[in-house]
């Protein structure tokens, strides 16, 4: 079986989608001819052992790129293509020239229709979905779901392809070591510095929380203007720290400094930096906008519906929790990741999605 992911890019900066794409990448290419068709990217991920083929997506040369895709999917005759997110007019023209070629298409939305992310900047999504996305995703021969969250979102929006549910993993060969210190009373936030993210609800609820001792790192690369902004809002706060983007081992190594991770997001279909964070066995403090209600079930983290207010409760709960509670906490948060989420399983569902494509 030949499979091509198509996703907009691999770029260090894209968050959760590229790192999942790399994650994948890992178990595919051992059971299947397995590709990856992307735009060009300033620095783009290492993935190791796997066909790229990168295009250059400028809107300038469109017509061009159309030629270049339908080129590409004729030499390689995949049996399936699979699309990693929505919007860009490249990921419906990919997917327009492989179904021109019979082609079968599965589409991945992650999490790009989820109702926060409808509700901002509405109008161009409104255009999009009209203009090519909505009959685009009305077209594919299924969709997938990392949560059964999304699965419902989708279906309230109308869509009625088979949508099948697989969530995101990770690969516990990159977890070298675990968290073996306790009482750091450090807290962290990693991920994508977005307003989606909702780091000015944690900043105000760490300036009206009782701190002493603590210290907060939000580790993350964003649009510029929007990051020199929050760090600006912080100045009244001495134990608030940007430390910028972690890669790599160094991603690994900032998770296990922390107590406790915080991802205080809007929006997110699954936010795979939480099951980062409990694979090194950190508990987790996250939103109703995430998928998360294992944290609550296997008592690894809080899962909380996202206001200044419930976020000051959480707070409170972390810094008076005991070490040892939070070291336990910890360890459930492993053993979860070690049975539900280890890409490898991953990895096998869909392969299983693919032979019933």
């Amino acid at each position: 079986m030949k499979v091509i992911h198509y996703i907009a890019s691999i770029d260090k900066s894209g968050g959760g989608t590229t790192e999942y794409m790399r994650l994948l990448s890992k178990v595919l290419k051992d059971v299947t001819s397995f590709s990856i068709a992307t735009g060009h990217s300033k620095e783009p991920i290492a993935i190791e052992g796997v066909q790229i083929k990168f295009f250059n997506n400028k809107m300038t040369r469109w017509f061009s790129l159309i030629n270049e895709y339908r080129a590409y999917l004729e030499e390689e005759c995949p049996d399936i293509v699979h699309i990693n997110g929505i919007w860009s007019p490249q990921n419906w023209a990919f997917q327009n020239e492989a179904q021109k070629l019979g082609i079968k298409v599965i589409v991945s939305p992650h999490g790009m229709l989820e109702p926060w992310i409808l509700a901002h900047n509405p109008i161009k999504k409104k255009i999009a979905l009209f203009l090519y996305q909505k009959s685009a995703l009305k077209k594919s021969l299924c969709l997938h779901a990392t949560a059964q969250m999304e699965a419902e979102n989708l279906q309230a929006l109308g869509f009625k392809n088979p949508i099948h549910i697989i969530p995101n993993g990770i690969h516990l060969r990159d977890v070298k070591k675990l968290k073996e210190k306790y009482g750091t009373k450090k807290m962290i936030f990693m991920s994508r510095i977005h307003p989606k993210k909702g780091i000015e609800l944690l900043l105000d609820a760490w300036r009206t929380s009782n701190t002493e001792g603590w210290t907060l790192e939000i580790a993350g690369s964003g649009e510029e203007e929007y990051v020199i902004s929050l760090i600006q809002s912080t100045v009244d706060l001495e134990n608030v720290h940007f430390v910028g983007p972690k890669y790599g081992e160094e991603k690994w190594d900032f998770l296990r400094s922390a107590d406790v991770m915080v991802l205080p997001t809007h929006s997110e279909n699954f936010g795979i930096v939480v099951a980062e964070a409990l694979a090194v066995a950190v508990p987790v403090i996250t939103t109703h906008g995430t998928p998360w209600e294992d944290l609550e079930i296997h008592k690894c983290g809080w899962w909380i519906d996202l206001s200044v207010t419930n976020l000051e409760k959480a707070l409170f709960k972390v810094f008076n929790a005991p070490t040892m509670l939070l070291e336990m906490m910890g360890k459930h948060g492993r053993d979860l990741i070690v049975k539900k989420y280890d890409i490898k399983t991953v990895g096998k569902k869909m392969v299983e999605l693919y032979n019933t494509m």
